[in-house]
């Protein structure tokens, strides 16, 4: 689930897939028949989340006759190469679309993404979001995106593995000692079961980062200097490096997906993931419980997130279409408990103080991070200028290089690229 933008060219054997898809180009309205504005709406939600915005959808529409909304998904594999076919004229787009919050800058920043300073303050007000939700649709100060949710990583167990560790199966680890003792309590190598089983690649880019935060380090400074081989980052792989080799509570050498297997399968006790994970575990039978991630690093508690965002192309300009989109995105704040049941936690106070919302398993877990949450630094295209960090933690974790060795090269490698 790494968002990396994709190039136009790659984007073109997909570009006929969607070609009927509708949109606004200029400033023409768009109204059926009967006078109703309608607005495309294009967001990635091709798993299990999709019918729930879906939902939402369509208890708008049915709400009232002013506003139709017309969604669409757009595999998640395909989405950014699709926007950018869309957003460069290449085909019809969106007049509305979801964007990941460590997409929004390099999209401002090239001017084709609206500015909603003005929207936001006027036609939707900014106090009914959580505030550190608006950081991951800032840029320079200006707002490009109004907050669906904010989606950081989370901490899953075996309450089943736990029990017959003598742990309590209601009392996940805090911080690195109680996570180390309860990998050890629930590992036994002989029968193929592991305390947590260490990640090489995905979601290393949740984790690592994470660690990093609490360690009281960060990745890129504010002026752009690469800190991808700061002590603290150096401490976090030697640390994960650690579970490995040293403490012996992980398995070696796992591959995309193979620490999810284990954990499935009832031989890893504890996994980090995202929150977007609730309904395959659900469906699973394990019995898991899920937390706040433990402070596994030296200083603070942090967590590494991202972030669901409306966003409004440029070219529409028509003012009674943007009327139209904020009409629904203020439904949407108010009415998002069903996206709340895909598993997520929406930014909506409405949502995310309400009483049903605070009875769910996983998301009010999701919500008790959203104070200490840090997004992908301020940069453009950070999917490239983070590949040489998740290759290296990738080598060190494999046990191929020395944990400071390849961060050094990480560090110049992507500070090349940023130059």
């Amino acid at each position: 689930m790494k968002k990396s933008l994709l190039t136009v060219a790659s984007g073109l054997a997909v570009a006929s897939v969607l070609a009927a898809c509708s949109g606004d180009d200029t400033s023409s309205s768009s109204e059926g028949s009967s006078g109703t504005q309608e607005i495309t709406f294009w967001a990635p939600f091709s798993g299990a989340d999709g019918p729930n915005m879906e939902q939402i959808v369509n208890e708008f529409n049915d709400s009232q006759d002013e506003v139709q909304v017309d969604f669409q998904i757009v595999p998640q594999s395909e989405y950014y190469t699709t926007l950018d076919l869309s957003l460069s004229g290449q085909q019809e787009g969106a007049d509305v679309m979801i964007m990941h919050g460590d997409q929004i800058m390099t999209y401002a920043n090239q001017n084709i993404i609206k500015n909603l300073d003005d929207i936001v303050g006027d036609q939707i007000d900014k106090e009914n979001y959580h505030p550190t939700a608006w950081e991951g649709a800032e840029v320079d100060g200006s707002i490009y995106g109004v907050p669906l949710d904010i989606h950081p990583l989370m901490f899953y167990y075996n309450k089943d593995l736990f029990e017959a560790a003598g742990l309590d199966p209601e009392a996940p680890p805090t911080n690195r000692e109680e996570f180390l003792e309860a990998a050890k309590a629930t590992t036994n190598a002989d029968e193929g079961q592991y305390g947590f089983a260490v990640p090489t690649l995905w979601p290393q880019q949740f984790i690592f980062p994470s660690i990093v935060y609490q360690n009281g380090g960060e990745l890129i400074t504010d002026d752009g200097e690469v800190q991808y081989d700061s002590p603290e980052a150096v401490e976090a792989l030697e640390f994960l490096h650690s579970l490995i080799y040293d403490h012996e509570v992980s398995p070696a050498d796992i591959q995309q997906d193979g620490e999810l297997t284990l954990f499935l399968q009832g031989k890893s006790a504890m996994h980090m993931n995202g929150p977007w994970m609730m309904n395959q575990f659900e469906e699973s039978g394990l019995n898991y419980g899920v937390a706040p991630v433990p402070q596994l690093g030296t200083e603070q508690q942090a967590v590494f997130a991202n972030s669901h965002n409306f966003v409004i192309p440029e070219t529409v300009q028509d003012e009674a279409k943007i009327d139209a989109i904020t009409t629904f995105l203020n439904y949407v704040d108010e009415n998002g408990m069903a996206w709340a049941e895909s598993g997520q936690a929406p930014a909506s106070k409405a949502v995310y103080e309400s009483d049903e919302f605070n009875e769910m398993k996983q998301q009010p877990e999701v919500a008790k991070q959203f104070e200490y949450v840090q997004f992908s630094p301020n940069v453009e295209n950070w999917g490239p200028v983070s590949d040489p960090l998740f290759s290296a933690v990738n080598e060190v974790l494999l046990n191929q290089r020395e944990a400071q060795e390849a961060l050094e090269q990480a560090a110049q490698d992507a500070q090349a690229s940023l130059q």
